[in-house]
């Protein structure tokens, strides 16, 4: 659905906000849970869950309980009581779904859970409006007190109350930051309750949001809620260069993505020999240089023969050289059980493709242009009508 904030066209239909849902505005969010429950009747004796679940700016989301006489849907715009102060959110989830996002999240029901005054009214929504038009150039300047005051600090994102008169700060930091005098003198600024939260690398990633290296947005920003730890062990396992840069996330983390497929990796990998089997040869001892798990293929390196490359070897076969080897047989050659490949299709596996993206690509075809040209030109001065007109 629309909100007051999106563009519309002619025709008055909505063009969006151009937020991609995180607007906190209406009921497009990346993090939005379906509700398959929706429309099924409750048993007999059963009445409704009273607490309803809230979605504030960049998928933040919170438990409210709402009063027995009153009813809420998804989208609806609501008003909350959080005393001291009034805020404005939207309805994001409702019914027995809640009682298990709650229970996901280890959100306690008790009294602690703030509540739900009533719809918001036209001159809330407009002051809650007003207030978020107010967060950028409140960051902007905040960013340079901080640099005035030279706090080891980073501001990552404003994010104001509905009601307009408090501002969360989320900022992150390496180390305890004493920040009385900077809330002292945003207070002061701004005229504003400060309330300064710090949070970490992945939390500001999953704010922010942005575009990850695999040309989607990023998963903390979209679906992903909780953050498991990442280790260099679930690269290794994947045979993946250890380099930190291509590893690394836009939170300067490992990428969270290296767990997905991790599992899959680790029992792959239970076929395959250990990285440390070694194969002695005629010639000298042999080690494992990689494994191929997709083609099912070892490629050794034989330490006696410097001239040589990896040699690939199917699977069964290295396992039965390693058996041998490891009885006290020494191997004449791994050459001869190495896979051979035909020419056309190594030329079709291994292709030349650096200078496709060379800046000198159009240089050529430049020239040969003006080849033509001069080619054309020629033929014309050289035809019987030009020398009759010359004559």
């Amino acid at each position: 659905m629309g909100c007051s904030s999106c563009s519309s066209g002619a025709d008055g239909l909505p063009r969006g906000c151009k937020n991609n849902g995180r607007c906190g505005t209406c009921g497009c969010g990346g993090k939005t849970t379906y509700d398959w429950l929706e429309g099924i009747a409750l048993p007999n004796g059963v009445s409704a869950f009273d607490i309803v679940e809230v979605r504030f700016k960049n998928n933040r989301k919170g438990f409210y309980r709402r009063k027995s006489t009153d009813s809420y849907y998804v989208g609806d715009v609501v008003t909350l009581d959080l005393n001291p102060g009034l805020d404005v959110g939207v309805v994001s989830l409702t019914g027995e779904l809640v009682r298990t996002q709650m229970s996901l999240r280890k959100v306690r029901d008790d009294h602690e859970i703030k509540r739900i005054l009533h719809k918001s009214s036209k001159e809330e929504i407009e002051i809650w409006h007003k207030a978020r038009q107010r967060e950028d150039d409140t960051r902007t300047k905040a960013r340079e007190i901080l640099k005035r005051l030279k706090i080891p600090m980073k501001l990552s994102d404003v994010e104001f109350q509905g009601d307009e008169k408090k501002a969360t700060f989320y900022y992150i930091a390496d180390e305890r930051v004493d920040f009385r005098e900077l809330v002292r003198e945003l207070a002061a600024t701004f005229n504003l309750r400060i309330d300064m939260r710090q949070i970490g690398s992945r939390q500001e990633a999953a704010r922010v949001g942005g575009i990850g290296a695999c040309g989607r947005e990023l998963c903390c920003s979209t679906w992903l809620t909780d953050f498991r730890s990442v280790s260099t062990g679930a690269a290794r396992y994947q045979q993946l260069a250890l380099n930190p840069i291509k590893l690394a996330g836009q939170c300067g983390k490992l990428k969270c993505c290296l767990n997905f497929e991790l599992d899959q990796y680790v029992e792959a990998v239970k076929e395959f020999p250990s990285p440390n089997d070694k194969v002695f040869t005629v010639k000298g001892k042999a080690v494992i240089f990689k494994m191929d798990i997709f083609k099912q293929v070892v490629y050794f390196l034989d330490l006696g023969d410097t001239g040589g490359g990896p040699i690939p070897i199917p699977l069964a076969e290295a396992k039965r050289i390693i058996e041998a080897s490891n009885n006290g047989e020494k191997i004449r050659s791994l050459s001869q059980y190495a896979i051979q490949e035909l020419p056309d299709e190594v030329s079709k596996t291994y292709s030349n493709v650096v200078g496709q993206d060379e800046l000198t690509r159009f240089d050529d075809k430049k020239k040969n242009k003006k080849r033509k040209q001069n080619r054309g030109s020629n033929r014309r001065n050289k035809s019987p009508k030009a020398k009759s007109s010359n004559s």
